[in-house]
């Protein structure tokens, strides 16, 4: 690749040194589970997520069910998901027994809406499950008062945004708990599968923290009072984490200004640039466009090496898994599904990167009025 999609060894030589000496004091230490870097990790990210507890874990999935099923939600509940999601989000509530809720999202942002929100609450609703897609959050002041007025808890299923904002507050913090995935490629990444739940709520927590480690509390490594699993934290994949958290704010800002020179260079192609809310702050986990040229603009990108990605070509609710469901068309989902192009998007891009990346595109395409673009793009650090 010419302009790879996302290099992750860039973002590790970066800080070779220390994530070197994370994995000597692991081996020194043998302390894989649990354990001090476990324990520091766990404040570290609460503070940083505004939120008085931090509960590490195996997977971002595992974060999302783990949270419904302490808070008892289960078989005979509906948990209203939107259908532009990795899977993960539905399957977790599937894990927990209760049924994911598909609903369509707004045109502008392919987040989910209020109106979606609303019309699809029944007496059966348990819960919503806002999903922070590409680093954005939708409208978590809406959606949180919409929620309270039901009776609703609010998952924040904020896998691709660490360090995102809304209105000023931080992504895991607005809802009744935060689960993040520390996935290698997102902006926060581990050299592995890990993830969190953030709260305010000590009990919710405990909880959790319970279900991760079959059943055990911390006064007695012994008693099981319920059935859990494993789904505990790493000690090096903290101690990674811990590294590399204090790179974030920094990378983030990058992607950001990488974001703003995207936007401001497709302006005048017929692509149309996903853009953010102003009340919103993106991490630009993703760089995402729409065109109904996708396949022959995949095509010239990948034949020029510039690495591209789709998220994703095939909505939650047209998934094997949920095909016998009576699920009714969701027009915004389906139609952005056969347009939406993620184009490179790494904290290392150079504005040389982005424009060769429009000049590609540019060359497939052609010159055009784009279509229109409601909101502006947020460059602020």
């Amino acid at each position: 690749m010419t302009i790879p999609f996302l290099d992750i060894a860039e973002m590790h030589a970066e800080l070779r040194a220390d994530l070197d000496a994370v994995w000597r004091t692991a081996v020194d230490s043998s302390r894989f589970i649990g354990g001090p870097e476990v324990e520091g990790f766990e404040a570290t990210w609460s503070d940083y997520c505004n939120t008085n507890y931090c509960v590490g874990l195996s997977s971002g999935t595992a974060a999302l069910q783990l949270v419904l099923t302490a808070l008892g939600i289960g078989p005979g509940d509906e948990v209203i998901v939107p259908a532009n999601t990795f899977i993960a989000s539905a399957a977790a509530v599937v894990a927990s027994g209760a049924r994911p809720v598909f609903v369509d999202v707004d045109p502008a942002t392919l987040l989910l809406s209020t109106d979606t929100v609303r019309a699809a609450i029944t007496p059966r609703t348990a819960a919503v499950m806002p999903v922070h897609l590409y680093g954005q959050p939708p409208d978590m002041d809406a959606i949180g008062a919409i929620a309270e007025a039901a009776g609703l808890a609010v998952i924040e299923d904020a896998a691709q945004a660490h360090g995102a904002t809304w209105s000023g507050k931080i992504a895991g913090s607005m809802g009744i708990a935060g689960c993040f995935s520390f996935y290698p490629g997102k902006n926060l990444g581990a050299c592995g599968d890990a993830g969190a739940v953030v709260t305010n709520d000590w009990a919710l927590a405990e909880e959790i923290r319970a279900l991760s480690n079959h059943g055990r509390r911390h006064n007695d490594p012994y008693q099981h009072t319920l059935i859990g699993g494993s789904h505990r934290l790493d000690a090096l994949q903290a101690g990674i984490l811990r590294v590399k958290l204090r790179y974030l704010d920094a990378w983030n800002a990058r992607r950001r200004q990488a974001a703003a020179l995207y936007a401001a260079q497709l302006a005048s192609l017929p692509v149309t640039w996903v853009g953010c809310d102003p009340r919103a702050v993106s991490n630009y986990h993703l760089a995402v466009i729409q065109t109904d040229a996708r396949e022959r603009l995949r095509q010239g990108l990948t034949a020029a090496g510039i690495g591209v990605g789709i998220h994703y070509p095939i909505p939650c609710h047209q998934q094997v898994p949920f095909a016998g469901q009576p699920i009714p068309s969701l027009p915004v989902v389906e139609r952005a599904a056969q347009r939406i192009l993620s184009l490179p998007m790494r904290p290392h891009l150079t504005p040389a990167d982005i424009e060769e990346v429009v000049a590609v595109i540019r060359q497939t395409l052609g010159d055009g009025v784009s279509l229109p673009r409601p909101f502006s793009v947020e460059v602020t650090a």
